[in-house]
């Protein structure tokens, strides 16, 4: 009897509850990237399926994420993120690299069912492996005058931990 009671309770406890809030996103265009000219460029598409970048030419003060739909830290990060680009808009740029996905549609879901906001390029055919390596999460800090200023690899632990690497690395206080 002890244990009915239990259960009862805990389905009405969690029945009660309220559902997790959703926060929808949506893919942006790239005209806001800023690139400049390589000799040899790697030039991306966007999610939006129209021109990009060229990925080893972008300016800052910048942070690029790389992500795939398909990985379950780079959706834990997400929120972090988020939450950082609300703070950071007008003085770091954020932007999505979308990597290793079987389908243009798997990355676009992704950017609307985790609330992305900002940018996001494409990399249909694996070719930013050769300026960004293999491996995500990965974000990276570019400086104003291109240049990687710092790397991080793996999952962004929380958002403090992202705005002390953007003032260490772009020199931009939030």
């Amino acid at each position: 009897m002890k244990k009915i009671v239990i259960v009862i309770a805990l389905l009405l406890l969690t029945g009660c509850s309220s559902p997790t809030e959703k926060i929808a996103g949506h893919v942006v265009s790239c005209t806001s990237i800023q690139s400049g000219q390589n000799e040899n460029p790697i030039e991306l598409n966007c999610l939006d399926g129209t021109s990009g970048a060229v990925i080893n030419s972008l300016k800052g003060p910048l942070i690029v994420n790389v992500w795939g739909s398909w990985c379950g830290p780079c959706k834990e990060e997400m929120p972090i993120l988020r939450s950082f680009y609300s703070k950071a808009a007008g003085k770091v740029q954020l932007v999505g690299i979308d990597v290793e996905e079987a389908n243009i549609a798997d990355g676009k879901s992704f950017v609307e069912s985790n609330g992305i906001t900002w940018p996001n390029l494409y990399d249909a055919d694996g070719r930013s492996r050769s300026y960004f390596g293999m491996g995500v999460p990965v974000t990276w800090f570019i400086s104003a005058d291109g240049k990687v200023a710092y790397k991080h690899v793996g999952v962004l632990k929380n958002e403090i931990e992202l705005i002390t690497l953007t003032s260490k690395y772009l020199g931009v206080k939030l």
